[in-house]
């Protein structure tokens, strides 16, 4: 098993891309946008993935920086498909709730890294 796979951070963001590809398959949405959610979610694992294998602080950084720009993007298009009635509320604010916690992780990992 690889280090990374035993990150809580890396298991919940698992978790969330593989709930983002089940949203994606049960609503109508245009292919853009579905490759663009698709892409973005399982940008946050491969890049907590990719950054935990580097050896210097800030390569690590780095890599957790473009992962939690990634659950922001998420976040916009979720947000997004709220205002536009493609998602209901209850879905909405149950992926801003995991992306929030999502971002809290990422947001302190990259505090102490940058020491």
């Amino acid at each position: 098993m690889f280090e990374f796979q035993n990150l809580e951070v890396y298991k919940k963001a698992k978790t969330f891309h593989l709930e983002s590809k089940h949203l994606i398959q049960s609503i109508q949405l245009d292919k853009t946008t579905k490759d663009q959610l698709s892409r973005a979610s399982f940008s946050i694992a491969l890049n907590i993935a990719e950054g935990s294998g580097r050896f210097s602080k800030p390569d690590r950084r780095n890599f957790f920086i473009i992962s939690r720009g990634s659950v922001f993007e998420c976040v916009a298009i979720l947000d997004i498909l709220h205002d536009s009635d493609s998602i209901e509320e209850s879905t909405f604010s149950s992926f801003l709730k995991k992306a929030d916690e999502l971002s809290r992780i990422l947001y302190t990992m990259i505090k102490n890294l940058s020491n």
